[in-house]
């Protein structure tokens, strides 16, 4: 049943470097079928269309993308499918739809989501949207933590602090966030239990946030005031966009403000920020490996191999990935596997663009 007044806004407008090289500057990660034969930006369409009807979705995305985004999710009405001229992060496009969305109902609640990630157990998902909906009402702005399984280095922590009055759900006012920790640290935080990843999943009243907008970053949000009275279509649009701060909601806004809250999120979440990340979500054959494409495995375990064309031959490899594109081939050990992005910098450096 659709929840009234709710609102989707999908930010879909990363690069996903970590996936290199399936996940280039064109056809970025949250465009590609990477779980499903569906896409991660689809996947993530789907799971809110019990919630939230196709004309109450926006997406914000890369101007490159907008028409294969329209393409994948026809339903959305093409206005609402936004275009940045170039990502001011996470902070901005958010500021912009709550600014669109002030006239066409003045009590709209936003559910802000990434296009790239994971939601393995949907009903739980929905039951944490819910019940942060619910909190949203009562004027908190509102996040969802993942309740950490291991001492996790790559993701923001949520330290909670006091437990909130929410019927059929655990709530907790937010004490602060805490940045990506060393092993030990994030070890600490795992055993004293309080301690949540930030999913980066939002929810709050479009009034709440835009008033937060103006008390905590009111030059971004004088300026985005300008860009929507203009309208989006003025040739002004590209320039005005360029000049707004670049700024991720955590900082610009929830490091801040005052009167923050988190629901816990216990459905299988993952951002999928590398192809370690990936193979663990995948299925794995007898000998551990995950495997896409055509493959033969001699002495062969735990390891991810992707190829797209040519059979792939592989022996002796252990805890290894391997994926092989038309023009690129990416090999290395699941252990190195967040270094993929220091392939895409070389690339960059040599300027050796028709590889990103």
């Amino acid at each position: 049943m659709f929840m009234s007044h709710l609102y989707a806004v999908i930010l879909a407008g990363g690069s996903g470097t970590r996936l290199w090289p399936r996940s280039r500057k064109l056809n970025p990660k949250q465009l590609l079928d990477l779980i499903s034969p569906r896409t991660m930006l689809q996947e993530t369409y789907d799971r809110i269309g019990a919630l939230v009807p196709p004309q109450n979705v926006f997406v914000v995305t890369n101007h490159e993308y907008v028409e294969t985004v329209r393409a994948q999710l026809p339903a959305v009405p093409p206005a609402q499918i936004i275009g940045e001229p170039e990502g001011r992060g996470t902070a901005p496009p958010v500021a912009l739809v709550a600014l669109l969305l002030r006239e066409r109902d003045p009590e709209a609640v936003l559910l802000v989501l990434p296009a790239d990630h994971v939601i393995q157990t949907l009903a739980p998902y929905l039951e944490a949207v819910q019940a942060a909906v619910a909190l949203a009402n009562q004027k908190y702005l509102v996040t969802l933590g993942v309740t950490p399984t291991y001492p996790e280095t790559g993701y923001g922590y949520i330290e909670a602090s006091a437990a909130l009055d929410l019927e059929n759900h655990a709530a907790f006012r937010v004490h602060r966030f805490r940045e990506k920790p060393n092993l030990e640290t994030a070890q600490e935080f795992l055993e004293r239990g309080h301690f949540y990843w930030n999913s980066g999943i939002f929810i709050w009243r479009g009034d709440v946030i835009l008033d937060a907008f103006a008390q905590h970053m009111p030059q971004t949000f004088a300026q985005l005031q300008k860009i929507v009275a203009a309208g989006l279509d003025a040739s002004a649009f590209d320039a005005d966009w360029r000049a707004l701060e670049n700024e991720t909601l955590d900082y610009g806004i929830l490091e801040r403000a005052a009167r923050v809250a988190m629901t816990p999120l216990d459905a299988g979440w993952n951002d999928v920020g590398s192809w370690a990340a990936l193979y663990a979500l995948m299925p794995h054959d007898a000998h551990e490996n995950a495997v896409q494409g055509n493959h033969i495995g001699v002495n062969t375990r735990a390891s991810f191999i992707y190829g797209e064309r040519r059979l792939i031959a592989t022996i002796g490899l252990e805890n290894m990935i391997v994926v092989d594109t038309d023009d690129a081939l990416l090999i290395c050990p699941q252990t190195h596997a967040q270094d993929v992005k220091k392939i895409v910098d070389e690339l960059k450096r040599r300027h050796a663009n028709e590889y990103l």
